[in-house]
């Protein structure tokens, strides 16, 4: 969310979405707040803050007063069923605090978590991120909000009553309990107690299951969800400055942007080497770290035109030194306010070992974008299926694989398994490639592209499983929408189910690296 002020009793706070460096003043202020449930279970750990953000980025907020957080906001979607009132246990619905069941075409927002710095409490400060809550669920058409609520003071009357004549009583003014008094003024009605929800001595592991319905909640079973994507068959071709770059690309994103209304825009694989040929020759590795000084530029270009646009785009990939002197390939998505998320390469060919002496990253990002959730595999890392499988696993929808590939088996062995990647996981995946010639660039000489939008193989579909595909070898753009609510029904009802019908008990995929 974009940060929003707010001045309570003269006093400024900012309302924004948490970054990596706030996780842990926020574990700390946890630790405040719950100090008996941290006996129990301990306080928010850095992987689930981690994980929160990369699930559901628009549901995490916090509140800061002279950039110190004095509030926290954790939110994610479910999906309820016939029987939304149905009791359950803070574990379960936050899948062990993960939020990994966090389910986009969920019509349910789950109040996972709200605390106020204890020296906070009686400004405001509960009732802004409530209202927040609210205007999330009203934004994103959302039926209702649940959460579970601690029985505060239980423990103090658990021999006076029951856990729900003690939430009688509260409703009859008889007996004092802030969080419950709090949720009752925000709106919330008590629709049941539960028992062994989370473990809380104060509330002797009870809670209320409260519920606020949404007043302006519009049902559209029939509605679409539709997202437009361009592929950029980006024509390599010897330029003059990075100007002429620049021109380049800007002609591709304003197309996408103010001619189609496009949502994405995906280009190739190292479309930006083409710089390089508007330097003096350098050999190949001694050229790939002169175009990675040129990593800074290169963001602001990106960043500029994204913002300018407001759409995403995937900035293909270029060379990006890391701290320690390697090289990486990294593919940068930028945001349409500019910021970007960065993922490198994994798997790492022969040649650009040999040639450029890249290294391959680490990490797999997972994105959460307003209108799906995206990931991004970098040409040769489409090739290995237990990327693609675990990006679906965490929720991908969509699957962005820019590549570069010199001739016409290169191209096949992307597309090909691109397209398995799209059958196997029910996801869509999304490519392009670079063409054209740059013949005073090493490894860069000559190129072979087709750009193609890959689907499942059903009914839901196109005939083939491709939404759309672009003539070879020329430079263009290739535009087509998809429904995303499409991958859901096929998923749920189609000819064949894969990832429904995996053998778990057989294989599993073990990750190695920390999931962001």
């Amino acid at each position: 969310m974009e940060p929003r002020e707010y001045v309570i009793n003269g006093v400024k706070y900012v309302a924004r979405t948490p970054r990596e460096d706030d996780f842990d003043e926020m574990i700390e202020l946890h630790k405040t707040c719950f100090p008996s449930t941290l006996e129990e279970d301990g306080a928010w750990r850095v992987d689930q803050l981690e994980s929160h953000l990369q699930m559901f980025e628009d549901g995490q907020v916090i509140i800061t007063k002279n950039e110190k957080i004095v509030g926290v906001s954790s939110s994610l979607i479910v999906t309820m069923g016939r029987d939304p009132l149905r009791h359950h246990s803070y574990y379960g619905i936050t899948d062990d605090g993960y939020f990994f069941n966090h389910d986009p075409q969920g019509d349910t927002l789950y109040g996972a978590e709200i605390y106020v710095d204890v020296a906070e409490r009686g400004q405001g400060i509960g009732a802004v991120l409530y209202e927040l809550r609210r205007d999330l669920c009203r934004r994103l058409n959302l039926r209702r909000i649940l959460a579970g609520g601690r029985l505060w003071n239980y423990e103090n009357y658990k021999d006076k009553y029951s856990p729900e004549e003690y939430v009688h009583a509260v409703q009859d003014g008889l007996v004092k309990d802030p969080v419950m008094g709090f949720q009752l003024k925000e709106g919330f009605v008590v629709r049941d107690v539960m028992s062994n929800y989370i473990r809380d001595p104060r509330s002797m592991n009870y809670a209320t299951l409260i519920e606020w319905l949404n007043p302006d909640y519009n049902r559209h079973e029939g509605e679409d969800r539709k997202v437009r994507v361009a592929c950029v068959q980006y024509q390599m071709r010897k330029i003059a400055d990075f100007d002429e770059f620049a021109a380049q690309v800007r002609y591709f994103v304003e197309t996408a942007g103010e001619d189609y209304g496009v949502d994405y825009v995906l280009f190739p694989e190292f479309f930006s080497v083409q710089l390089l040929s508007a330097m003096e020759p350098y050999s190949s590795r001694d050229g790939i770290r002169k175009l990675a000084s040129l990593t800074p530029k290169f963001r602001e270009l990106m960043s500029t035109l994204a913002r300018e646009q407001g759409l995403h785009l995937i900035a293909g990939s270029h060379p990006v030194l890391q701290d320690d002197g390697r090289l990486q390939n990294e593919a940068m998505l930028f945001r349409p306010d500019g910021s970007y998320v960065s993922q490198p390469k994994l798997h790492i060919t022969p040649s650009e070992t040999t040639w450029w002496g890249i290294t391959g990253g680490n990490q797999l990002h997972v994105i959460q974008t307003p209108k799906a959730k995206i990931g991004i595999l970098i040409c040769y890392d489409v090739e290995f299926p237990e990327a693609a499988r675990y990006l679906a696993e965490q929720g991908v929808e969509i699957l962005f694989v820019p590549y570069c590939t010199d001739n016409r088996q290169g191209y096949l062995r992307v597309s090909k398994c691109a397209a398995a990647r799209a059958i196997e996981n029910q996801i869509y995946v999304v490519t392009s490639g670079v063409v054209g010639n740059l013949p005073d660039v090493p490894a860069m000489d000559i190129h072979y592209g087709r750009a193609a939008v890959f689907t499942p193989s059903d009914f839901e579909f196109a005939r083939d499983g491709i939404q759309a595909e672009a003539d070879p070898n020329v430079e263009t753009m290739l535009v087509t929408d998809l429904d995303v609510k499409d991958l859901y029904r096929s998923r749920e009802a189609g000819s064949v189910t894969p990832l429904m019908d995996r053998r778990r008990d057989l294989f599993e995929l073990k990750v190695n690296f920390t999931a962001d």
